[in-house]
């Protein structure tokens, strides 16, 4: 009898950060979150596998509370690792998280959990593969500021719409998109909601917005017709954006805005983007630093892969 095929196993966690004990946030001074399993006698970076329905975000966000007690608010996107395990390929996608005071309970798969200096984490850590996240993690500041820009989700075709564009509303799809945003936006700590002056784009962020229980702001140097028109505009308000803080905004643009902005925006400020489907309903996480685009990371789905 042939062995069962091997499979691709997705799993997910962060490198969990807190203040250092003077309150400082300097990378040198943060405390890093680092748990032993009894069961491999290994002290590791909090993650685990995914369970069906679930994104990735949802994984991390999940296993991160089960292992540490921790509800983080993730950041910066630090790299996937890959190696081969009994039933296949595993694949763990990493970010930044941010933590807290939360209690720590140990149970069977954890039975520890430790607060420790970058340096000490470093010599802690029993793989080198935790030990190059972490090292990734320590490339930038800790604590960045995300600005969260979403491309709106399915509203149908625009050849098929009669009416005025700027009026059409999402499809079936679309509002599944929307609902399914709400999680994944709140993961990385989203707290305003601004949109294009389009029904579309302000339908993509209203369970967020109902959610947050906040007004929604009108962005029109967002939309197509403005940016076709005056690109500067929108180059200019995105900045303005950046440098509000301390609040993380999720911002509903179209899709003859979002890539060329990132392009422009990823250009001047000296980053190089991952490649981006652009996607209805993706999202850039935009890591910030006094207003200065550092990193980005594209999450091409809201939706649960299948």
């Amino acid at each position: 009898m042939s062995k069962n095929p091997p499979k691709d196993v997705w799993a997910a966690g962060a490198v969990v950060w807190r203040p250092g004990t003077s309150g400082s946030t300097a990378t040198e001074d943060v405390e890093i979150a680092v748990v032993h399993r009894p069961r491999y006698d290994d002290w590791t970076i909090p993650k685990g596998k995914g369970e069906s329905g679930e994104t990735l975000v949802d994984t991390a966000v999940r296993e991160i509370a089960e292992e540490t007690g921790q509800h983080v608010v993730l950041g910066r996107h630090l790299g996937d690792v890959h190696y081969d395990v009994e039933a296949g390929r595993k694949h763990v996608r990493y970010w930044s998280a941010r933590g807290g005071d939360a209690a720590f309970t140990p149970d069977d798969e954890v039975d520890e959990l430790r607060w420790l200096t970058v340096e000490k984490a470093r010599e802690t850590l029993s793989h080198e593969l935790d030990r190059e996240i972490l090292s990734e993690f320590t490339r930038l500041p800790a604590d960045l500021h995300t600005l969260l820009l979403v491309r709106h989700a399915k509203a149908g075709r625009r050849s098929q719409y009669k009416g005025d564009d700027r009026l059409r509303p999402l499809d079936a799809l679309g509002r599944t998109q929307s609902a399914a945003l709400v999680p994944l936006l709140l993961a990385f700590g989203a707290r305003r909601v601004h949109a294009a002056d389009r029904v579309r784009c302000e339908q993509t962020l209203e369970p967020l917005r109902d959610r947050l229980e906040v007004e929604a702001r009108s962005e029109p140097d967002l939309s197509e017709e403005v940016y076709r028109a005056d690109p500067a505009a929108a180059q200019r308000r995105i900045r303005e954006l950046a440098s509000e803080m301390p609040d993380t905004l999720a911002v509903c643009s179209q899709g003859k805005v979002i890539p060329p902005l990132m392009e422009w925006w990823a250009e001047q400020d000296g980053i190089t983007l991952p490649k981006a489907s652009n996607r209805k309903g993706s999202v850039w996480v935009c890591s910030l630093l006094d207003g200065r685009l550092v990193a980005a990371d594209h999450i091409a789905s809201p939706l649960p892969p299948g």
